[in-house]
């Protein structure tokens, strides 16, 4: 015979005890062969104590870690938060009187345009009601057809500001 039967070695491994270890002798189709769970005293990587629990290091990326810098909703991209802008009273009488960058009522030139500027804004420090008062026809050039305040654009089509809503021949049953 070519292969020796070798009875007599130890296993590197845990085995089962007891009621269970009598069941996998009896069903195990090779009762020799080992669990596959090395014993810890012998193989445990690292072993116990090796590594000083001092000498740990968190894993921190700065400054993405940083929570007081870096809250969630800026950081959330999968939602895009609405940026809020106000307009406060006194601003709505600034670009009334004086009007916006893009769209000035006058032109602005050195001294006397930041002059007016003030006034303008020391003006709508008391609100709109008072700035109205002084001045009936400040809100002319703002309103839309038939002193109606200004719709989004492309809602109306006439010139009396009453949107027209036609109906398509597709649409629709008919005469019937």
């Amino acid at each position: 015979m070519a292969s020796k039967k070798v009875t007599n070695f130890t296993k590197y491994t845990l085995q089962p005890k007891g009621f269970y270890g009598f069941l996998n002798r009896v069903f195990a189709l090779d009762p020799n062969r080992s669990s596959g769970i090395p014993m810890n005293p012998t193989y445990r990587n690292p072993p116990p104590g090796a590594n000083d629990p001092m000498a740990y290091d968190d894993p921190v990326t700065v400054p993405a870690a940083d929570i007081a810098e870096n809250p969630y909703w800026k950081r959330d991209v999968r939602r895009r938060y609405p940026q809020l802008s106000t307009v406060t009273q006194a601003d709505a009488v600034a670009l009334l009187e004086v009007g916006s960058a893009a769209n000035p009522k006058q032109e602005l030139i050195g001294e006397a345009g930041s002059k007016q500027l003030v006034a303008a804004q020391e003006a709508g420090s008391q609100g709109l009601s008072v700035a109205f008062e002084k001045n009936t026809g400040l809100a002319k050039d703002v309103l839309g057809p038939g002193g109606m305040p200004p719709l989004p654009s492309g809602l109306y089509e006439g010139g009396d500001g009453v949107r027209r809503y036609n109906l398509e021949p597709e649409q629709s049953y008919g005469g019937r």
